[in-house]
């Protein structure tokens, strides 16, 4: 073989590098373990921890992790990516077609809060660590974000729940993983912090929303702020799934936003004559 060819094979074989999976045949293995080995042992969210973080969870991390994906899957076709979901089958494509036209919608106004607010959280976190005391560095930290966002909170205040079911079972949670060691507590402490904050600001209760809620799990389960967008991406496929399968099963062809016989407000230049030359 001549050295030309050795190195297109190296090359070739080089082109990916990963350490995630190791596959040849007969052989599949995540992280070093075989996947017949995980088949039945780990569920789903523990398996999304393995292929992220690399190796398995403890069982308290496991299950918060799970918690916290299991509740962000669905808030009906109120929702922007669940309503484009269901329009996208009326128009006769795939399930994986109206899938991914949905979660092409999660940016930074709808999909991102959780992102956002862990950035919050940790951005507090690390004030607090380079010295600055708890409360200034919540109202510094809110500043910042309020100058970067815009005066809308990430993770805070809800459009149509006055308090988030959501929310108050998974901080429920949060405090029995606490109690039982699983994680620290001190972003939930940071959270509730600000939420105090914002109440103090706006003379009002803002209370946390399941992104907020979900972001204290997910910065107390150490994730970085760009993965809590992903990990809502995971939870949220799921309703996009069923909404997508149920349109599917109900029929309906080219289903826009409003019914047909509502039309958009026009509020462009009145009729007027084409000119034509005499």
């Amino acid at each position: 073989m001549s050295d030309t060819s050795m190195d297109d094979g190296f090359a070739s074989s080089n082109w990916w590098r990963t350490r995630i999976s190791d596959i040849k045949p007969g052989s599949i293995r995540y992280h070093g373990y075989a996947v017949q080995d995980l088949i039945g042992n780990i569920g789903f969210a523990e398996m999304i921890w393995l292929m992220l973080r690399g190796e398995l969870p403890a069982r308290g991390q496991g299950a918060l992790l799970e918690a916290a994906l299991m509740s962000a899957v669905d808030h009906g076709p109120q929702a922007p990516s669940i309503a484009i979901s269901r329009m996208a089958m009326t128009c006769g494509v795939s399930l994986n077609n109206a899938m991914g036209s949905a979660v092409n919608v999660l940016g930074d106004v709808h999909g991102g809060a959780g992102e956002q607010a862990v950035g919050l959280y940790k951005d507090i976190a690390a004030a607090i660590d380079a010295g600055v005391e708890e409360q200034a560095a919540v109202s510094q930290g809110l500043d910042a974000f309020i100058a970067d966002h815009g005066k809308y909170v990430s993770g805070f205040g809800h459009r149509f729940h006055p308090i988030d079911p959501r929310a108050v079972r998974l901080l429920e949670l949060v405090d029995q993983a606490v109690a039982d060691g699983v994680v620290t507590g001190r972003y939930a402490a940071i959270a509730r912090a600000v939420e105090k904050e914002l109440q103090a600001r706006k003379n009002k209760t803002i209370p946390m929303n399941i992104d907020g809620a979900t972001a204290v799990i997910y910065a107390e389960l150490d994730f970085p702020p760009a993965l809590a967008r992903g990990l809502f991406c995971l939870s949220r496929s799921v309703g996009i799934l069923a909404h997508a399968w149920e349109q599917a099963e109900q029929g309906g062809r080219n289903k826009g936003p409003i019914p047909r016989q509502y039309l958009p407000a026009y509020d462009g230049h009145p009729p007027r004559e084409f000119p034509r030359e005499n």
